[in-house]
């Protein structure tokens, strides 16, 4: 008897158009813009809480809502391309997010302003999923190694120039060009779409046989289990009945999603196309990366601007030469590399420059500022173009390009979800730890001793002048406790950077468990 045969998803065929290199640039274009979105709801969203006058809480559902909004129509997007064709998904999707960008700098309204952010998280989770399916569709095999080079460089690229953007936005321009640029390249992204994706015709046979509750159990699980984690931290956890119902609530989606894909008759991302050895080692090290490269987009900016209380444009200064720039070079080298040796190395290197960067972090004392940080910058620019370029041309190389439909859907997941994840966890670690020092040095800082009364006397003194006594031995006891506030923060820094160094270590095992890649139009020259 026959084994039946499981399908894993629809077929990407490719359609003919003679402008495939429209196309690609305008896809490339969106995954650059997400990626300046979601950095500038993080940099800027103290100023964007000025703008918008809304509380520290309200601010914090602001950039939940629209990355958890990208989730939902992230996983579905090349699902519905291939469906509906490119065209009809992205042109709509760019004028509907130029839209919600013009008019979000003009409400006031804190509900308003939640379902335009809904809105335009939903339009920005279509930009960055059509990139690698545009990629393999429309241009040759010879060019897919530099698209995705260039589909990996925007990640770090916008995430640390961001920086430097943001700060030059808000202190410069203002802070409505932070929405104003999305307009300009939303519509620009729309004129390549339009001159330059093929006119597929609607799949209606596909259409007919659409997984929709699939898609709906995926997207909506996964939104809410980011919803929960990136809440997670501000709410302590279970202390927090909101965090613990979303998490709960998205795992029991995510549960009947995967009993969806396994009794449907046609079903739209079945979990067959992960059955391999080397793609489920290639998942796994995308999340350790996810963890260690937090070194570099949270731990290195998050400590300038909170310990050593530099402005994002001040953090850019460091950022835009040391890395930026050399993230440049580093990705033709990788390109380079990968046409002629093994893509596991290249892994390697990238994993062991970001163990190097971390190790160099757990150094770090309260005097330190950017300068100090250039040779983080430069190992961790490595560390970024090594490590994901190679892993992505690893991950592909084992897919199978005619399921890539399929395989987008948990590429989707994991680029979103595993970020969050690592960051979440991260941003929990130098809390608690934060906590714990805080704890610890405090034992040593007691009323009466010896070290402590001479050290608020000299504090005291400083402020005595043109002051009471009552005030000036207040501020000088809060100045002492910011002291130790600060040793705290510093501590738990050194224990994040420690963290990042443990993830690069099993990243480096993982990959010595990784078999040779199949030979494909990815493998390098014999």
């Amino acid at each position: 008897m026959a084994e039946q045969q499981i399908s894993t998803g629809p077929v990407s065929a490719a359609s003919p158009t003679q402008r495939p290199l429209l196309a690609v640039a305008a896809v490339l274009l969106g995954s650059f813009l997400t990626g300046f979105d979601t950095r500038f709801l993080s940099i800027g969203l103290p100023d964007l809480r000025g703008a918008f006058g809304l509380g520290f809480d309200e601010g914090a559902w602001l950039a939940t809502i629209t990355t958890s909004a990208q989730l939902i129509a992230a996983p579905a997007v090349a699902w519905l391309a291939t469906a509906f064709g490119i065209r009809l998904v992205m042109i709509p999707a760019c004028l509907i997010y130029a839209v919600t960008s013009q008019t979000i700098p003009f409400v006031r309204d804190v509900e308003t302003l939640y379902v335009l952010h809904f809105i335009h998280g939903l339009m920005l989770g279509a930009f960055i999923p059509a990139t690698l399916m545009i990629i393999f569709r429309h241009l040759p095999p010879k060019w897919w190694l530099p698209a995705l080079a260039v589909y990996v460089f925007r990640s770090p690229f916008s995430l640390n120039f961001g920086v430097s953007l943001v700060g030059f936005y808000t202190q410069v321009v203002g802070w409505h060009a932070l929405y104003g640029q999305h307009v300009a390249l939303s519509l620009l992204m729309a004129a390549l779409v339009w001159f330059g994706a093929a006119r597929d015709p609607i799949n209606r046979q596909l259409v007919r046989n659409a997984d929709w509750a699939g898609m709906l159990f995926l997207g909506i699980g996964t939104a809410m289990i980011y919803a929960g984690l990136d809440q997670g931290n501000r709410l302590n956890w279970l202390e927090s009945g909101t965090v613990m119902s979303l998490l709960a609530g998205g795992t029991v989606l995510m549960i009947l999603f995967f009993i969806n894909e396994a009794v449907v008759a046609e079903p739209w991302a079945h979990y067959s196309v992960l059955a391999s050895h080397n793609v489920a080692l290639g998942i796994a090290i995308i999340l350790i990366y996810a963890v260690t490269s937090l070194s570099n987009s949270l731990l290195t900016p998050n400590f300038l601007i909170n310990v050593a209380q530099l402005r994002p444009e001040q953090v850019g200064d460091l950022l835009l030469p040391y890395l930026v720039l050399p993230l440049i070079v580093a990705m033709f080298v990788g390109v380079w590399f990968l046409r002629h040796y093994d893509a596991r190395i290249l892994i390697a290197i990238g994993f062991t420059a970001f163990g190097l960067a971390a190790w160099l972090g757990t150094g770090l004392t309260q005097l330190w500022r950017g300068e100090n940080f250039i040779p983080l910058a430069l190992l961790q620019a490595v560390g970024h173009a090594f490590t994901f370029l190679g892993v992505l041309i690893f991950i592909i190389s084992n897919a199978d390009p005619k399921r890539a439909t399929a395989f987008g859907a948990y590429v989707q997941v994991v680029r979103l979800d595993g970020i969050e994840i690592g960051t979440s966890l991260m941003a929990t670690w130098v809390r608690v730890r934060e906590q714990l020092h805080s704890n610890l040095l405090g034992q040593y800082v007691g009323a009466g001793d010896s070290d402590t009364v001479q050290a608020l006397h000299q504090l005291t003194g400083g402020f005595a002048r043109g002051s009471s006594a009552e005030v000036a031995t207040a501020r000088g006891v809060a100045t002492l406790a910011s002291r130790v506030t600060r040793e705290a923060n510093v501590l738990a820094y050194i224990d994040a950077f420690e963290v990042a160094f443990a993830a690069a270590v099993v990243g480096l095992l993982l990959v010595a468990m990784l078999r040779p890649a199949p030979i494909g139009p990815l493998s390098p020259k014999r």
